[in-house]
């Protein structure tokens, strides 16, 4: 395309100055308290929309968080491309282990970012990689080089598992027709070797609570009488794992695809330093299911964590109590062909089993989605690569992701189109925890290599 590098040089300030702006908004879906920021971002991202040349943009209001809607319409006999991002951001806690405030955006250079990173929550989850979008229809509407048609669909909710985002959907199949759905709500190996993301994993997230005496107990008088809930659930939550760290949940695995032997070669060629991958999480060695390396543990195999615990006494100081109760938070990534549902049922059904008598458990179901795996013989595959190939001088790997986004399964089950997910995160980037940070390099090539998707994507489908 022409003038692109340039338009993005002579804009660059500006890119970065809109997205700060909207980065400093804190949209945590999570929490209620923050509702008036959720929606003073959807705001401004109808703003950004109209501003970069949408023709019909709209706030759609849902039993939640708002979707923002919008659209650019050149031709009917042109393919339509349907942008899906998220506004919305995760809670910034622990805000202690922050080098700057989370909501205070600020640009620092980095060992793999030398020339500038910002670092807020949401930098690169998603407000950053879904802003990138906006200013790609910027520079082709501006610049008259828009090939088709552009619908965009950016809500509030995925950051706590698209609650109503599906019923949107199935509401609005008409309005959301398309012809491929475009995605940057994940990574890329490096900045020297593209990729492009063709398999997510599936999501089951359950909350359990034990309970054991009517109130916190005297450890001295009641200890070593009663069960200790948070004993108890220490024990069940460590038996949901073998020696060889395999889930031991009876029918986990019955439906867990299988790859053979060659696709794992092809994963293995995918650049990738153990030693590094350790040094920058500050670990001593990797740990997992036996039989699998570490790239093949965090994206074809299906795993479960504990991502909280609780109950008790934590405050300063000490306090001899058996807890009345005990709590975790426990999400299981699941592979394609495993339904969520089942998983969570099935979770459901071991965890109560293994109980002992002397507590009671509650198993909640949260939210959950299913896993996807795209083709790499699509048009979307080879246009997406096409683009890569012109903006970074080389051909893209296509990989398998580790992260969930439930919703594209539900793209193509409801809307009947693929889903191509051209991401620029980096793994170091640490999205969901503190100090999230979006390469300015990362930022701009994404502004970059987007509206060349688009040229290649309606040259090949006509």
């Amino acid at each position: 395309m022409q003038n692109i590098q340039s338009y993005i040089q002579t804009h660059k300030e500006r890119f970065l100055n809109e997205l700060v702006e909207l980065l400093k908004i804190p949209s945590i879906s999570a929490d209620s308290a923050f509702k008036n920021d959720v929606i003073k971002t959807a705001d401004q991202v109808k703003m950004r929309l109209e501003k970069a040349g949408c023709d019909m943009v709209e706030i759609c209001k849902t039993d939640g968080h708002p979707i923002v809607y919008g659209e650019k319409l050149i031709d009917a006999s042109l393919p339509t491309v349907l942008v899906y991002g998220h506004y919305d951001v995760q809670p910034p806690d622990p805000l202690d282990l922050w080098t700057s405030p989370p909501f205070e955006p600020v640009i620092k250079s980095t060992e793999i970012h030398p020339e500038g990173a910002i670092f807020a929550r949401g930098a690169c989850d998603d407000k950053g990689q879904m802003y990138m979008h906006v200013k790609a229809l910027e520079f082709m509407t501006s610049t008259n080089q828009l090939p088709c048609n552009v619908k965009f669909m950016i809500e509030g909710e995925e950051e706590v598992g698209s609650v109503n985002l599906s019923k949107f959907v199935k509401a609005n199949q008409e309005k959301l027709k398309n012809d491929v759905i475009l995605i940057s709500d994940t990574g890329m190996i490096s900045k020297d070797t593209p990729s492009i993301t063709t398999g997510l994993r599936g999501l089951s997230y359950v909350e359990v609570e034990v309970t054991g005496p009517n109130r916190d107990l005297h450890s001295g008088l009641y200890g070593g009488a009663v069960a200790n809930p948070i004993n108890i659930l220490a024990k069940m939550i460590a038996s949901l794992h073998d020696k060889n760290n395999h889930i031991t949940i009876p029918g986990f695995y019955d439906k867990v695809e299988q790859l053979s032997d060659e696709e794992r070669k092809q994963m293995a060629k995918a650049p990738f330093s153990l030693e590094n991958y350790k040094a920058s999480i500050a670990i001593n060695d990797v740990h997992g299911e036996k039989g699998y390396s570490t790239n093949e543990r965090n994206s074809i195999r299906p795993t479960l964590d504990v991502n909280g615990i609780w109950g008790g006494y934590t405050g300063e100081g000490a306090k001899t109590v058996i807890a009345s109760k005990a709590f975790a938070k426990i999400s299981m990534r699941l592979v394609p062909h495993q339904d969520w549902e089942e998983i969570t049922q099935l979770f459901k059904v071991h965890f109560e089993s293994i109980a002992p008598k002397g507590v009671k458990v509650k198993v909640k179901p949260h939210h959950g989605g299913q896993g996807y795996v795209t083709p790499i013989d699509s048009i979307g595959y080879q246009a997406a690569s096409k683009a890569y190939e012109d903006s970074f001088g080389t051909t893209p790997i296509p990989q398998r992701s580790g992260g969930s986004i439930p919703i594209v399964s539900l793209f193509e089950e409801e809307l009947k189109s693929k889903t191509i997910l051209m991401g620029f995160g980096l793994n170091s980037d640490a999205i969901h925890s503190p100090n999230e940070h979006f390469g300015i390099w990362n930022y701009l090539k994404g502004i970059e290599t987007i509206p060349l998707f688009y040229k290649y994507f309606t040259e090949l489908s006509r």
